[in-house]
């Protein structure tokens, strides 16, 4: 059976003292259970002040059958942000403007940029599959839609890895390759009604909301937009039209990160989780603290809160 972990954003230590928790030993750097194995949901990197060994953690189980894992939003960035773009010399299929930098800076920091060691995490970053349908259970990092799956289809090899030829398309906004890629990966974005904006929190409109897509009542604009507090009311209350929202036939499990949750761990839907407690974050309500958080599954087709165990970050 497997223990899904969520998001580790370079917090080696306290993914230590949750495979510990699970019942995991350390034996010359390899992390094993003898009857389980672990799922990771992506995102080793960024923000963290161990993402070395994060990465060493993940990459030494996945080699070794201790784990699997899909690639996050932060993998494909940076694999992204390494890689030449073949069409524009001098150019990389990431830009490498100031905000891009500022968001990879933390990692580049630690790995040393164009380091040996940032070219071989490169390399496994490609191996990671975009998403797992096993017996029993589904895992993607950020939602599972099946429109997207199958644009995809022709840009994945049989392990759901990105062909090596695929990245440039990928990362070429406009496409119906890079629409898909980016939902799977950081959730589905829907456009608004005509008419329609809201102000970001640089105070620049937009037409198109980030949404609670596993959601299955209340389907306005509004209920399901993901944006910052102060701009919900800039989102209309009408419905939701039902081709927009990929729904979940929740046949199977299924598990996701990338979300910054907060509060005590607890399925989206009897059939969906999210494991992304915010290790990384910061800003929380008084007597919130970010969280490292698994959920140990065991062959159960709905899930059970009593089954997610996490640790927490003390600073």
């Amino acid at each position: 059976m497997y223990d899904l972990i969520g998001d580790t954003h370079g917090y080696a230590t306290p993914l230590k003292r949750l495979l510990e928790t699970l019942g995991y030993q350390e034996s010359q750097g390899l992390w094993s259970h003898p009857e389980r194995r672990v799922i990771f949901l992506g995102d080793f990197v960024d923000r963290g002040p161990e993402q070395i060994e994060t990465v060493r953690i993940a990459r030494v189980m996945v080699e070794a059958g201790t784990a699997l894992a899909v690639m996050g939003n932060h993998e494909f960035n940076a694999v992204a942000w390494a890689s030449a773009d073949p069409e524009r010399p001098g150019e990389y299929l990431r830009p490498h403007s100031d905000k891009n930098r500022n968001q990879h800076q933390a990692y580049l920091d630690q790995v040393g940029e164009g380091s040996e060691l940032h070219r071989e995490h490169i390399a496994w970053f490609k191996t990671l599959p975009l998403y797992l349908d096993l017996d029993g259970l589904r895992v993607v990092h950020a939602c599972w839609d099946p429109k997207s799956l199958d644009v995809l289809g022709g840009y994945l090899d049989d392990h759901q890895r990105i062909l090596l030829d695929a990245w440039p398309e990928l990362t070429r906004k406009g496409t119906s390759a890079y629409d898909a890629l980016e939902t799977l990966i950081k959730g589905l974005e829907i456009s608004l009604p005509a008419g329609n904006e809201f102000l970001d929190k640089d105070g620049n409109p937009q037409h198109n909301i980030r949404t609670r897509w596993w959601e299955l009542e209340g389907i306005t604009y509004r209920d399901l937009a993901m944006v910052p507090a102060d701009a919900i009311h800039q989102i209309p209350h009408d419905p939701i039209p039902e081709d927009v929202m990929p729904g979940y036939e929740g046949d199977k499990p299924l598990f996701v990160g990338h979300y910054w949750r907060s509060g005590t761990p607890e399925p989206l839907t009897p059939h969906i989780a999210c494991l992304d407690y915010s290790i990384a974050g910061r800003d929380f309500e008084p007597g919130e603290t970010p969280k490292l958080c698994a959920y140990c599954w065991d062959g159960e087709y709905e899930l059970d809160v009593e089954k997610f165990v996490w640790t927490e970050r003390h600073e």
